[in-house]
């Protein structure tokens, strides 16, 4: 952003590569990561939520946000950057062909482009992986038990 920065977390379902929450934040203060879970949350509960290992995720507040849940928690092993191979590419794409492109002027302007980045992202773009299909196709034609978020 054009004089600062601001800090994206995105929950992930890793089947469908649909984009379930996010949420954008001008500090890395815990509290937009258990509200980005909280959203997802209240979409589907899946059996396992992955994450890498950083003090949002292995924070008492979103553990018990899990289990309260009964989500079963796994983390990404140290230096294991493949571990969480979709999330890297989600975070990628979103630059390349979103937050590199535009020079945000305020956090408002950002989290709106973002919003409609990850309509299109959704909606929209079509994934060479997914048989051409967008995440929404996949993601509300699978069954929720089957569900895996990120």
């Amino acid at each position: 952003m054009n004089g600062g920065w601001l800090y994206l977390v995105a929950v992930l379902d890793w089947f469908s590569r649909y984009v379930v929450s996010w949420e954008l934040d001008q500090s890395l203060e815990l509290g937009f990561v258990l509200a980005a879970v909280e959203r997802a949350l209240a979409q589907a509960t899946p059996q396992i939520c992955n994450s890498d290992q950083g003090s949002h995720f292995t924070s008492p507040q979103y553990i018990d946000l899990l289990q309260a849940r009964q989500v079963q928690i796994s983390m990404d092993g140290k230096g294991r950057a493949l571990d969480n191979i979709f999330t890297e590419r989600l975070w990628r794409t979103v630059k390349y062909e979103e937050v590199y492109l535009h020079d945000y002027a305020s956090p408002r302007e950002a989290r709106l482009a973002l919003a409609r980045y990850f309509e299109f992202y959704n909606h929209q773009r079509l994934h060479q992986a997914l048989g051409y299909r967008t995440p929404a196709q996949l993601y509300f034609q699978q069954e929720a038990p089957s569900r895996s978020i990120h």
